[in-house]
């Protein structure tokens, strides 16, 4: 076998094998290898559809976003589309990164691992919440997202937009995790085997009562569609949106140099197991709105942020 075979049936089997372990993670709320292993996985194709470009098909994992619409629930078409991040997971490769993006500010924010969502409100009223899906279109889980605790069905304050996407991310602490699984082995059911797909299988309930009795948190991390903004940057923005009522972090910061990027990466490194629930690396994102239109997106990924992928 040449060479040049060899290379196209190892890109055809990870192009699988990939979209495979996607459509377990994102469907099924189930794990077939570790995130480690999968972040391998991902580099690899990542590295030789670099090398070799005329390789990449239309369902390479490098070109769309992770996951699909269930038909479990109504398919719900997104205003703007719900990106995936790229990943890096070393100082070299974020250097490069924090070299394209031009320069500082920079806002750092923790990476949660959960599953994200997308909230509609039409002049301040809750009415759509749905999975990120496919990018394009995602689950309508609205009624389970309404029996949330954190996310308001009206935002606060006056003069709400007429149309404005919030996304964020659904998560369990470590401790309402700990406690939920101790009920289901309590009651002689299988426990989760992490908080990332406890809160998946717990917001894609079919009966909103499951959802509602479980302690489900949600920070928001961005927008999607929201005309006329006067915003300036994705700081004032999470500024904003707490007037409005929504859960926002405490922790993010924001940094001028790359220096200090990496030392807030460093520190969360040192005390990501402290924390009250469960991190995979951090996040960091061009702070000015403007700078991050003009960076834009590749067909999955905005050009603007990167995710700093803890080993």
């Amino acid at each position: 076998m040449s060479s040049d075979q060899k290379v196209r049936e190892r890109v055809s089997e990870l192009v699988d094998l990939i979209n495979k372990h996607r459509a377990a993670y994102y469907q099924s709320n189930t794990s077939l290898i570790s995130d480690a292993d999968y972040d391998k996985l991902m580099r690899e194709l990542e590295q030789l559809e670099a090398k070799y470009p005329e390789l990449i098909t239309g369902d390479s994992p490098t070109q769309t976003v992770g996951g699909e619409a269930s038909s479990t629930f109504a398919p719900v078409e997104h205003l703007e589309r719900m990106m995936s991040l790229d990943n890096v997971f070393s100082t070299e490769e974020l250097n490069s990164w924090l070299e394209k993006a031009g320069g500082g500010p920079f806002l750092c924010e923790l990476k949660i691992d959960g599953l994200a969502i997308n909230l509609r409100y039409e002049k301040g009223k809750l009415v759509s919440a749905a999975t990120r899906g496919d990018g394009a279109v995602g689950e309508d889980v609205t009624r389970n997202v309404m029996t949330i605790k954190g996310i308001p069905h009206k935002l606060e304050g006056k003069n709400h937009p007429e149309v404005v996407e919030i996304r964020g991310e659904v998560f369990y602490s470590l401790a309402d995790f700990a406690k939920l699984n101790q009920s289901l082995i309590d009651a002689g059911k299988a426990p989760f085997a992490n908080p990332r797909n406890s809160a998946s299988g717990s917001l894609r309930q079919k009966d909103s009562s499951v959802t509602a009795s479980r302690p489900l948190q949600m920070i928001v991390h961005g927008i999607g569609a929201w005309k006329d903004s006067s915003v300036a940057a994705q700081s004032e923005l999470y500024a904003h949106l707490k007037t409005w009522g929504l859960p926002t972090s405490s922790r993010y910061k924001v940094l001028a140099s790359a220096k200090d990027v990496k030392k807030f990466i460093d520190d969360y490194e040192a005390k990501r197991h402290t924390l009250e629930h469960e991190i995979d690396g951090v996040v960091v994102k061009v702070d000015e709105l403007a700078k991050q239109q003009t960076l834009g997106f590749t067909s999955r990924a905005p050009r603007w942020a990167i995710a700093y992928k803890y080993p």
